[in-house]
């Protein structure tokens, strides 16, 4: 049997009357992606819920309060990639860099004006840097103010789609708000600001100067902060649990991700059901999608295209439902990519390609995090293996490459084509097809090509409307 021939069984699809889903499972896995693009450690995400979900149980919090902030510390970052575009635009930066070092400073104005020298435009033209400086330096309230609600906005909105409650939505978009109303995007103050975002805010601090220092540097940090960016009640929660020596060991040791997943509070067990799978896999392709000016979309019509495919080449709705989800994700590797790279309008160099080849791996390892992605993981990770061996990130050859990732692959060469890139203009439909047809057989499949092109025919009516 051919690979053509070979589809993935369905026998894994779950069964939503008789299973049961553990979201912090899904969650806790697809977070590693947040922190790739927030410039993180691996990891982040789930160390700041470690220590948040300590705070709010030494701040007695409910069962239910307790389920809205663990997912509120574990999603804070949903929005973080929709500003890095506007980054690197307007700092003329590496994004990834300059987001991990920004979270570094207090906001003071020596440390602001500092960061601003130090990391804008070091590798632009002495004039190009001069003007992003001072455009910086003249309009920086409001630059800081709009990248912040770009992010925090995004990151709710999401949530909500997520089918998360109003409260988790709050505790992201309230997460750069300060106690004394110094923060950002509203300027909220003391207990305006959602309880849940006082505790995630401070998880975070807490979190980076523990890695970048230690943590004596860290409890240092959240006292000179507390009144003004914390609420000095939570601050309190803090340095009560400080004091535990196995509060620190756990987030040096290797099980922290098991410990957070049974801190998971007991009603968020939800029903095994196939829309929530949908409604999560389509929340981070948004993500993915918001990283790149070039890619608004990408993933969503790359999952058009690949079940149009499916359904042309007769695989069932259950196959074809599993597979869009597959389609959905496959770029979550894309978010540890500096959009330095991935706007670039000239020629990558080695380096910069090593970090794209890179992306499809990076899909692949947090997918196979993950139960209910686990099969999917490898498709979803083979969008760029072509059959003659010279694709990423495996040069997988054709024996090797499945049904699933071939018609996936297609899908993604046409949106490529088919879509604005910094390089080049978007390619009309005829063209991109014509340009495809050159590669059936040597690196594309021809099957699922003309899968493709018949799909679009009775669509369109004629390519060429």
């Amino acid at each position: 049997m051919t690979p053509m021939d070979r589809a993935i069984p369905t026998s894994f699809l779950p069964s939503p009357s008789s299973d049961r889903l553990r979201m912090a499972e899904i969650v806790s896995a697809l977070t590693y992606a947040l922190d790739m693009t927030e410039g993180q450690s691996p990891g982040h995400a789930v160390r700041c819920c470690w220590i948040g979900q300590l705070i709010g149980e030494q701040l007695g919090l409910s069962q239910a309060q307790s389920w809205e902030l663990y997912y509120a510390l574990l999603l804070k970052d949903l929005g973080c990639s929709s500003n890095a575009a506007r980054i690197c635009e307007l700092y003329l930066v590496d994004d990834l860099n300059f987001k991990k070092d920004f979270k570094l400073i207090n906001g003071s104005l020596p440390q602001a004006l500092k960061f601003v020298l130090s990391h804008t435009g070091l590798k632009a033209g002495l004039a190009e840097r001069f003007r992003a400086i001072a455009n910086i330096l003249q309009n920086g309230g409001e630059i800081s103010r709009e990248l912040i609600e770009t992010r925090c906005t995004r990151g709710a909105d999401i949530a909500r789609k997520m089918r998360f409650e109003e409260p988790v939505a709050m505790g992201i978009q309230d997460l750069d708000e300060h106690w004394d109303g110094s923060g950002k995007p509203e300027g909220k103050a003391g207990s305006d600001i959602s309880l849940y975002a006082r505790i995630a805010l401070l998880a975070q601090v807490v979190d980076v100067f523990r890695i970048s220092g230690d943590e004596d540097a860290a409890i240092k940090e959240v006292e000179n902060r507390s009144g003004t960016w914390f609420d000095p009640a939570v601050v309190r929660a803090f340095k009560t649990v400080a004091r535990r020596p196995s509060f620190w060991d756990a987030m040096k040791g290797d099980g922290l991700h098991n410990l957070v997943m049974e801190l998971e509070p007991e009603n968020s067990q939800v029903n095994f059901d196939e829309d929530f799978l949908d409604d999560i896999a389509q929340g981070f392709a948004q993500v993915v999608d918001a990283k790149s000016p070039f890619t608004k979309g990408h993933s969503e019509r790359v999952a058009l295209y690949t079940d149009l495919i499916a359904a042309e080449m007769k695989l069932d709705g259950a196959h074809r439902r599993w597979l869009k989800r597959a389609a959905l994700l496959h770029d979550l590797g894309k978010l540890g990519v500096s959009n330095s790279i991935l706007d670039k309008p000239s020629r990558l160099t080695a380096t910069e390609w090593a970090a794209v080849h890179e992306h499809p791996a990076e899909t692949e390892r947090i997918l196979a995090r993950i139960s209910v992605f686990k099969d999917m993981a490898p498709i979803a990770g083979a969008h760029h293996e072509k059959l003659d061996g010279t694709g990423y990130p495996k040069q997988l050859r054709a024996e090797a490459i499945s049904l699933e990732m071939r018609i996936l692959a297609v899908a993604d060469v046409f949106d490529a084509l088919t879509a604005d890139r910094p390089y080049r203009k978007a390619m009309p439909i005829i063209v991109a097809l014509q340009t495809m047809a050159l590669d059936m057989d040597k690196t594309i499949d021809r099957r699922c090509f003309q899968a493709l092109e018949s799909a679009l025919l009775r669509f369109n009516g004629s390519v060429a409307a």
